[in-house]
């Protein structure tokens, strides 16, 4: 177990079993399963789970930069979601002492009905508790995701890049306390990927703890210092980053 001193985030033994709903679940295949989530296949009196996240123990300080490294489906996301507090461990016992923002392409948004201006508000209430300053906000969100008047329209009619231009704009407009992120910004715009690499490396400057999953190794060296390496739901390397990035590539695991 990594130890670490006034730790923001700890787990201690936790594991994530999510049910397999489906009306095919009976005649489900578990290599299918696994090829899909990652995760080991379980059988319970309910039916069939896949074991996501297997008695993870760890502990993550304020101002970290922590890589999540490992193949798709290995368990970034899910890690990422259980501290976020999309999900709740099912065994073990998670300890969170600071709101986790979680940038995971569209799950920040509660409904794609919203516009974008609605869903700026409403995150802008959020942290502020108040309108007040809301519509410089606004134009600085306008500004940099370069959305015009789309902000006034359903994210549900948005493009991927859109959304994720959109979603990575709201967030990054104050210092959070910690930002977890997957890699998907900008989804095709290399331009504002750029842009957005710059906005980021503010953010981190700003003394936020960051925990970032990404497949590439330039991205995770310019931000993290720390990596953790998933495999099957386990962490099975935590330390300095460029050795996590050898243990992940001595041990041949699979490249998404």
């Amino acid at each position: 177990m990594s130890q670490t001193v006034n730790p923001v985030i700890r787990l201690r033994e936790v594991s994530l079993r999510i049910p397999v709903i489906s009306d095919q679940s009976r005649s489900l295949k578990a290599s299918l399963i696994r090829s899909v989530t990652g995760g080991r296949l379980l059988q319970s009196r309910g039916g069939p789970e896949v074991l996501a996240l297997d008695s993870v123990s760890l502990s993550i300080a304020h101002g970290e930069r922590v890589a999540l490294i490992g193949h798709n489906g290995a368990g970034k996301s899910t890690f990422l979601r259980l501290i976020s507090g999309i999900y709740k461990p099912t065994a073990g016992e998670l300890e969170v002492s600071v709101p986790v923002f979680p940038m995971l392409y569209k799950s920040f948004f509660t409904s794609t009905e919203l516009s974008g201006l609605q869903a700026a508000k409403a995150h802008y209430l959020m942290v502020r508790q108040s309108l007040q300053g809301f519509d410089e906000y606004l134009d600085a969100v306008v500004e940099f995701s370069g959305l015009g008047d789309f902000i006034r329209l359903p994210i549900k009619t948005y493009s991927d890049g859109m959304a994720s231009r959109l979603l990575f704009s709201i967030l990054t407009s104050f210092s959070h306390d910690c930002l977890a992120l997957d890699e998907g910004i900008g989804a095709g715009d290399a331009q504002f990927f750029e842009r957005a690499q710059q906005r980021l490396s503010d953010f981190v400057a700003a003394a936020g703890t960051l925990i970032l999953a990404s497949h590439s190794d330039h991205l995770l060296r310019r931000f993290c210092t720390r990596g953790l390496v998933f495999s099957a739901g386990k962490v099975s390397f935590d330390g300095p980053l460029d050795a996590a990035l050898a243990h992940y590539a001595a041990h041949n695991v699979q490249a998404a």
